[in-house]
């Protein structure tokens, strides 16, 4: 059966969508006509006959593939593995990138016409694509006659054009399967596929070695991995393998990376490094390390309670607010006391800024329909970006991500608690969220909980009325449900129908007494009261020993900072002076605590020398210089100090983190702390404080 990479190409579309298609959304896609598409919709018929499928067209509507889901995979995987020597021209232009990068010595255009089979014309204008793919990375294609053409640039900028091909490329679950040995391959076919070229990269059992080296210190890290890093960094690691066994080596800044040092990403770097090199026998420099902590720093799966008081954390919240207040006036829909988007954005932003800084792209799969059906949003976030983020170029990917954080809180409409559903996503971003919101606003009594590729084999999945998932899942013997990650309405019935039935499937089986069903888990009811008690125990310290002091004569921050410890060594909040201030300054350094345009400074530190969580107030007479958290410097005459013991609980750390969103919150917060009374601020945050309780505790 021959078909056409045109036809290959509508073939994968359609099959990967389960709504219907326009041929001009098609046409889009390929960048030809629609009357071109309409005539290779005849050779695509044909194959769908082969597989007993048939296509379904609508008039006003669209197409789509209808027959039995089974058979359709089986044509997924035909195509995928199917053998061909026609290539589209993305693909063609993918195949050339690889080539180019892969090797030292410059290539003939001759030698790459007839690898693709097209003329050496075909390949010059594949290569001005090719060019401005690479612009981005600060690579130069160099074309010589007689010569040939190489890609000239740096190690770091070669390999960030590697890992962006693979990644944007290779399906993530593909990706995952190769790495798990799902993937089965018939030793007698000829496999020629874009997916087989840019593998040819990396060497596939060294990504099997890899993964077991990275799951090894997977519990050494404070958080979860998001699956789309986790697989950026198996990638970066198998090339750097590749790359160092080759003479190759990365050059990283020095005294950047003397800075990384004292991370814990970098201790954790250090431990994979030992391993590769051990299992590799090969020396693996400190630039290296280096390159691999800023993997693990932009690696961090976002959740719900970040720490605001975590090293960049308060200047990554105040860039999260900005950018709440400006969608919020551009949209005239008040978010600013929108906690969950706030917090999530916080935790997206910390690894987002820290790819961003290092230009570590980021794979965002469902970017194209993001821009489509959130178009408004996307615009709005692109300019809002631009305008906040001004030091940092903020890639489309990104801001897609940044779109489903806002989209999420505007479609949201409250929890269910009746019923329980599993979402599985394979971006571990911002899709999972998104999708989980959606449902909770279309179904009513629904609690949704979210999980990973890598999550799904440890979760207890029986307990869960339905599971949900974005994403094929090969390998998994369990009933679920396939949807769209932006959830259409065809999918909103399945779920509907699938919950019903169970429902009605469990109302014919009823065991043991009427009274069972109202007996309580102990275990579950002890966490839920203990949650209450770590709030209610915190928000009366945090609200009695709150105190706002004067100090009239003039003073170093020193002084200030000793003047307010004073008092609260005498009250029993902190068990040593001198050591709290040490921890205050050394923070300092990391980063300004000034905020921006305000007269206000925040100093926060985490200290075994801390006995409770505490946040007290001290008024200058006279204004003191303070580096700012956006580097600059500006005059405060205000000092905020927020502490808290070594060991907080989650719910204790959460509180304190809602006082420090809502200093920046709006302007009339600013104003507050900058100025009001001592009972005003009490009722401030004695509101916010009861806000954060009723809600989780109602939660």
């Amino acid at each position: 059966m021959y078909i056409s990479a045109r036809e290959r190409k509508i073939l994968e579309l359609l099959l990967n969508t389960r709504e219907e298609t326009t041929v001009k959304d098609l046409a889009n896609e390929l960048t030809v006509s629609s009357r071109t598409v309409h005539r290779d919709l005849k050779g695509v018929e044909e194959t769908l006959k082969e597989y007993n499928l048939r296509l379904n067209k609508k008039s006003g509507f669209g197409i789509h593939v209808i027959g039995d889901n089974e058979v359709k995979e089986k044509l997924r995987m035909f195509l995928f593995n199917l053998s061909h020597n026609e290539y589209t021209p993305e693909e063609r232009q993918t195949i050339i990138c690889s080539e180019l990068l892969d090797t030292t010595e410059p290539v003939k255009l001759v030698s790459l016409a007839n690898d693709l089979n097209v003329t050496i014309a075909t390949i010059s204008n594949d290569l001005n694509k090719v060019e401005e793919r690479l612009a981005p990375f600060d690579l130069t294609l160099v074309r010589k006659r007689g010569y040939g053409v190489e890609i000239t640039g740096s190690e770091t900028a070669k390999r960030r054009a590697m890992s962006k091909l693979i990644i944007d490329n290779i399906d993530e679950f593909e990706f995952i399967s190769i790495m798990k040995e799902t993937i089965q391959r018939k030793s007698s076919q000829t496999v020629d596929t874009v997916t087989d070229r840019l593998l040819g990269l990396v060497e596939k059992k060294k990504l099997l070695i890899i993964e077991k080296q990275i799951d090894q210190i997977k519990n050494d890290l404070p958080y979860s991995i998001a699956d789309s890093a986790y697989i950026g960094l198996v990638v970066h690691l198998a090339l750097a393998i590749e790359r160092i066994q080759q003479g190759e080596d990365i050059n990283f800044d020095a005294d950047y990376l003397e800075s990384l040092k004292e991370t814990k990403e970098f201790k954790v770097a250090q431990k994979i490094v030992a391993g590769l090199e051990e299992v590799f026998r090969i020396t693996i420099s400190h630039g290296e390390v280096g390159y691999i902590t800023m993997h693990l720093m932009g690696a961090k799966l976002r959740n719900d309670h970040d720490d605001l008081l975590e090293d960049t954390s308060l200047q990554v919240g105040l860039l999260a607010q900005n950018l709440i207040r400006f969608i919020s006036k551009e949209m005239d829909r008040d978010l600013t006391n929108n906690m969950p988007l706030f917090q999530g954005l916080v935790a997206h932003l910390r690894p987002a800024m820290y790819r961003m800084k290092q230009q570590m792209r980021i794979s965002n799969p469902l970017l194209t329909k993001i821009e489509h059906d959130y178009h408004d949003l996307f615009i709005l976030l692109e300019k809002g970006v631009k305008e906040i983020f001004t030091e940092l170029h903020v890639p489309k990917e990104e801001i897609g991500y940044l779109v489903m954080h806002f989209a999420s809180a505007l479609i949201h409409k409250g929890e269910g608690k009746e019923r329980k559903i599993l979402v599985v996503c394979s971006s571990g971003i911002g899709t999972s969220k998104m999708l989980s919101t959606k449902l909770e606003q279309e179904i009513s009594g629904l609690k949704t909980v979210n999980a990973s590729l890598f999550d799904l084999e440890e979760m207890h999945v029986k307990e869960f009325d339905a599971i949900v998932s974005t994403i094929p899942l090969k390998k998994f013997n369990n009933e679920y449900l396939l949807v769209s990650p932006l959830l259409s309405e065809e999918d909103i019935d399945k779920i509907k129908r699938h919950l019903q039935d169970k429902k009605e499937l469990l109302g014919e089986v009823k065991l043991g007494k009427e009274d069972d069903r109202n007996q309580v888990n102990s275990g579950v009811f002890l966490q839920g009261i203990e949650k209450v008690k770590n709030y209610t125990t915190a928000i009366y310290q945090i609200l009695n020993g709150f105190s706002i002091t004067n100090l009239k004569a003039p003073v170093s921050i020193e002084k200030a900072l000793f003047n307010l410890c004073e008092h609260l060594y005498a009250t029993n909040v902190i068990s040593h002076i001198d050591g709290v201030i040490e921890e205050l300054l050394r923070r300092e350094e990391i980063g300004g605590l000034g905020i921006p345009d305000t007269s206000l400074a925040l100093y926060h530190t985490r200290s075994d020398e801390i006995q409770v969580p505490s946040f007290t107030i001290s008024r200058l007479s006279h204004p003191l210089s303070v580096k700012a958290m956006d580097e600059s410097t500006i005059e405060i005459n205000t000092i905020l100090l927020m502490l808290s013991p070594k060991d907080s609980n989650e719910e204790t750390l959460e509180l304190l983190s809602g006082i420090s969103s809502l200093i920046i919150r709006d302007e009339d917060c600013i104003e507050t702390f900058q100025s009001s009374s001592k009972e005003d601020l009490e009722n401030l945050l004695a509101t916010e404080l009861k806000a954060i309780y009723e809600m989780k505790v109602n939660k």
